[in-house]
């Protein structure tokens, strides 16, 4: 087993993070800087990334200062961006994530705002490379991973193989939304994360979130990958093995036969039908913090539907009605989520190889409980004026007394 990292809890813990950080800047070993748990003035502020960069030749930190809808990016002197930093804990962030060349330091503090400072050596030491201004687009993952070669993404040499720049851009933009769920989530701290990925192929996400949690966040991770074809167990089992990944499996079965008694982040792309409804009570069921789903084949709301008469018009084409029923479900599905304490969102992401449907569901679970009545009178309005009478989630909500 690996060692425990070193806790500090001496009062001087912040000082000697930012000693910490400090040598790192002006001796060019950082790699990256993440502050979290914001407890700040603006509202919609969730996290801070800063990394090292380069601009006309001159070093600079570059600030992304991460909002619920949008991203504003700052480029700082290395003194002003060390006092900034000074500055926000623990006023404005209880957390921060700083990863050096050689060594990985977590800075907390508790509601009382004790310092406890959490330190640990790299397995393997990380090169900082600062970014140029004008850089290509930043990627979270690194294309000398390991584990992309094993998959077939880069060849030999550690370039992108060509037929797969496509899956490239997407495992890169999963991993982009999976950071930042993460980081507004209750798990935004935690030093320990498991994930269930079901329906998982060939393990390409799976791969990306064990290796992101691990290599690119320093975390503890336990990873299970749940897929239907043995085949495809065999190959991600096979190609997992020579890596070294302690914590990444896969196992055969689908959401239904297999069931985690607790996981923190429950994955479901390309769930069809009701197999969606599955996932998210799963999920749900086993507490996770964060569910995310990309449905499709949303076949049990639509013989339900009857056309509102102001509607019927437009839903007498049979396309347009499937559009309207997809929309329905996957409305009800977030509304349940918001019922059961998580923050929802819908969203488009990039569409997977076996689907052209690209619409995903992300809920995070909300720190404080909310009330429901307001909610759930909507949801009972929104079925009532399309007829619907039976929604799979629902029922299985309250089969277990979670709604």
């Amino acid at each position: 087993m690996p060692a425990m990292p070193a806790v500090n809890t001496d009062p001087d813990a912040r000082q000697r993070f930012l000693a910490s950080l400090r040598h790192s800047v002006e001796h060019g070993r950082l790699s990256k800087l993440v502050l979290a748990r914001h407890v700040g003035e603006e509202p919609d502020l969730q996290r801070v990334t800063i990394k090292p960069m380069q601009i006309k030749g001159q070093p600079r930190l570059g600030l992304v200062l991460r909002y619920k809808t949008r991203d504003v990016t700052r480029h700082l002197a290395l003194e002003e961006a060390l006092d900034q930093v000074e500055t926000w804990l623990p006023g404005a962030f209880r957390n921060a994530h700083l990863v050096t060349q050689d060594e990985t330091l977590q800075l907390d503090f508790s509601k009382k705002g004790k310092p406890m400072l959490h330190r640990a050596a790299n397995a393997q030491p990380i090169v900082a490379q600062p970014q140029a201004h004008d850089r290509e687009k930043h990627r979270y993952l690194s294309l000398e991973r390991p584990f992309l070669r094993a998959l077939g993404v880069t060849d030999a040499q550690g370039q992108l193989v060509p037929a797969m720049s496509r899956k490239w851009k997407q495992i890169n933009k999963f991993v982009e939304v999976f950071d930042h769920a993460l980081a507004a989530s209750p798990l935004a701290c935690a030093e320990r994360v498991s994930v269930a990925d079901f329906g998982s192929g060939k393990g390409y996400l799976t791969f990306a979130v064990h290796d992101h949690l691990t290599h690119g966040l320093g975390r503890q991770a336990q990873v299970l990958g749940v897929e239907l074809r043995p085949d495809m167990v065999e190959l991600c089992n096979r190609a997992a093995a020579p890596l070294e990944q302690p914590g990444l499996v896969f196992e055969c079965g689908d959401v239904r036969s297999v069931v985690p008694e607790h996981v923190d982040v429950m994955i479901a792309l390309h769930a069809c039908d009701i197999a969606t409804d599955y996932a998210i009570h799963t999920g749900i069921r086993a507490g996770a913090a964060i569910v995310l789903c990309s449905p499709c084949c949303h076949k049990e709301i639509r013989p339900q539907m009857h056309s509102p008469q102001v509607l019927a018009p437009m839903l007498q084409y049979g396309l347009h009605l499937g559009q309207q029923a997809e929309m329905a479900t996957d409305a009800l599905r977030a509304l349940y989520l918001e019922a059961c304490g998580y923050d929802t969102k819908v969203f488009e992401f990039v569409s997977l190889e076996h689907t052209s449907k690209n619409k995903m569901i992300l809920a995070v679970k909300r720190a404080q409980p909310r009330s429901n009545a307001a909610l759930l009178e909507k949801i009972d309005a929104l079925k009532a004026f399309y007829g619907i009478e039976r929604h799979c989630l629902e029922g299985l909500l309250k089969a277990d007394a979670l709604l």
